[in-house]
């Protein structure tokens, strides 16, 4: 799994698999959901993010030791 946050447009990516991505659905206006050919999630993207509260709670903030 990958997450990326593009913290200029506070879009929030987590990427659940390297499969190529066939089909793409929207679930509200703010969430995204991508589908391997098999059906199975392989994608989701949330559009402002730290507006819907995801955010920081989905990130790492742990100083090293």
């Amino acid at each position: 799994m990958k997450t990326i946050y593009y913290a200029d447009d506070d879009i929030l990516e987590i990427r659940l698999s390297d499969a190529p991505i066939v089909k793409e659905t929207s679930q509200g206006w703010n969430i995204n959901l991508s589908f391997d050919a098999g059906g199975n999630l392989v994608e989701l993207v949330v559009l402002e993010a730290r507006e819907a509260g995801l955010l920081p709670a989905l990130l790492d903030t742990r100083k090293a030791a």
